[in-house]
């Protein structure tokens, strides 16, 4: 028996893969597709490319594939890309000997804001089905923000990676971090395992080392996962560094793949532990070596999401940025006319952040920032405050871990607007904190999706309409029209300027199977378009409504 048969499975219960983990020697490596899509790609990988790879991951023994949470549960509903459950259930198919992994952000799960309690409930059951690892962080690192996920994730039977999020900075002690990995184990319990979060590439690999050897002295039985961004392009020593003090798993990219805002590549990693004598006892080389030639085809199909602002930032060691969001700054500080402001923008992050607590820089707080940051550089200090500062400044994500924001900027924010008359200090007294939300009638939103689909609705689609009320219906609407999208490779998916009359279109699906699109006649009228096509020799007619630039 090769070492690649002795494995973990999806098989196999969270109890029998901790005990694996700490009694095979080595480190093991998690392949995040998911943020490598996220950072590297705004979220646009199509499960075409996934599955194209997925026999050549499946092979290469990964402790587990995370492919799910983060933006993609929503990305895959607002682009039309794929119902997220059934893309898990393509890719469990497709590679039924590794772990799938999921992130999540605690009460926010894959939104932005908290959910009530059933809502979480009801989706990490369902999305259990398929998830077999859950790596949980909270933006504020607010213990409770993660219970009731915690506590699904264990009900169904699944592995918990319960993270603590690490920056640099006022308060970032070794001794702040111990006690959160303390207060982990006396909440949510001893039998997971402890993630460092290390969102923003923050930190020298000794700051890491000197982390996990305290936490390590302290807790010596813990396992413990490392997931950081090479923004800054020193991810690998920091990794390096992780396992030699003790890390058991590392989160990792193909190379020639991402590997600028999200994962550092596998090879990379591999090949500088070896010669530290350290192995990856369950990875076989060859095939992780065939999925990076077939990623590095597939990239130039996605160049049209790919920052055009590329290089390593040391500099995010300053403003802190997180991975996916430092590869748009650029390009929406373009957008917004501020790109010869650019450093200007980043300096008042670095200021903002200052004065919010020196908190951590991950979703939803990451947006809260940098679009605090904008607004200051755009309109004048807290003069034009979101709705998300005021409920980030109320303790709607949590307290403060550090310190609070001084007193003006309580005034500016919370009375901006206000028409009650209410001084900071009252608004603060009365509205403070974070707040119970109420459960959903579930037989209610259930009556408000059936009568909108006309039909129906399953659990599945209840989760998500629950979660992403508009883009979830507009989704189902859209794959009752026109099936399933997610057939169609991304070089046609993802075409410019659309095809002649008369052309035909030829693509293979993930089984082999070949299809055939014949483009018959394509005709405006008004904002509507007519498209004929034979599909698979079976002639369809579709209409959709264009509106021209003119008209908005």
């Amino acid at each position: 028996m090769s070492a690649n048969d002795e494995r973990i499975t999806p098989k196999m219960t969270p109890r029998e893969i901790r005990e694996f983990l700490k009694g095979t020697p080595g480190y093991f490596m998690t392949n995040n597709e998911r943020d490598v899509s996220q950072s590297d790609f705004k979220g646009r990988i199509l499960p075409h490319t996934s599955l194209k790879v997925a026999p050549y991951r499946d092979e290469t023994g990964y402790f587990a594939l995370e492919i799910s949470g983060g933006v993609t549960v929503h990305m895959d509903l607002m682009r039309k890309q794929i119902n997220p459950f059934e893309k898990l259930r393509l890719v469990r198919r497709a590679m039924p000997r590794t772990l799938l992994q999921a992130c999540v952000r605690a009460r926010c799960l894959f939104g932005y804001r908290p959910y009530p309690d059933n809502v979480l409930r009801f989706a990490v059951r369902l999305f259990s089905r398929y998830i077999d690892v859950w790596r949980v962080y909270d933006c504020m690192n607010h213990v409770p923000n993660m219970e009731v996920v915690a506590e699904e994730v264990k009900n169904a039977g699944k592995l918990l990676i319960a993270s603590v999020c690490f920056n640099t900075g006022t308060g970032h002690t070794d001794d702040f971090y111990l006690r959160k990995v303390e207060e982990i184990l006396q909440t949510l319990g001893e039998d997971l395992v402890v993630g460092i979060k290390n969102h923003s590439s923050v930190g020298s690999p000794k700051r890491i080392a000197d982390l996990v050897g305290s936490i390590r002295k302290r807790f010596p039985d813990l396992l413990l996962a490392y997931h950081g961004h090479n923004t800054d392009g020193n991810d690998l020593a920091r990794m390096t560094s992780a396992v030699l003090e003790g890390v058991k798993i590392v989160e990792v990219a193909d190379h020639g793949y991402g590997g600028i805002y999200s994962q550092a590549p596998a090879l990379s990693l591999i090949q500088i532990l070896n010669d530290y004598g350290l192995r990856s006892p369950t990875l076989r080389i060859q095939p992780l070596v065939d999925a990076s030639d077939v990623l590095r085809r597939e990239r130039r199909l996605y160049d049209l999401f790919e920052s055009p602002y590329r290089g390593f930032d040391p500099t995010v060691k300053r403003h802190k940025l997180t991975g996916g969001a430092a590869s748009i700054a650029f390009e929406q500080a373009e957008k917004l006319g501020l790109l010869e402001r650019i450093h200007e923008v980043f300096g008042e992050l670095i200021q903002v952040n200052r004065e919010l607590g020196n908190l951590w820089s991950v979703t939803p707080a990451s947006q809260i920032l940098w679009t605090t940051a904008v607004n200051n550089v755009l309109h004048g200090r807290y003069e034009k405050p979101s709705d998300d500062l005021k409920r980030l400044l109320l303790g709607r994500y949590g307290p403060f871990p550090f310190y609070e924001p001084q007193e003006w900027i309580f005034q500016k924010v919370l009375e901006h607007q206000r028409t009650d008359g209410k001084r900071w200090y009252q608004i603060l007294a009365d509205e403070a904190g974070i707040q119970r939300l109420e459960n959903e009638d579930f037989d209610k939103r259930r009556a408000q999706l059936e009568f909108e689909l006309k039909r129906p609705a399953r659990d599945e689609e209840l989760c998500l309409y629950l979660m992403f009320p508009r883009d979830a219906l507009e989704y189902f609407r859209f794959e009752e029209q026109y099936g399933r999208p997610w057939l169609l490779p991304p070089e046609v998916w993802y075409r410019r300027g659309g095809f002649p009359d008369g052309a035909r279109v030829t693509f293979s699906d993930y089984e082999g199977k070949t299809h055939h699109i014949d483009i018959v006649s394509t005709r405006r009228s008004g904002d509507d378009v007519h498209t004929s096509l034979l599909v698979d020799y079976h002639f369809q007619t579709y209409t959709s409504t264009v509106r021209s630039k003119e008209a908005g």
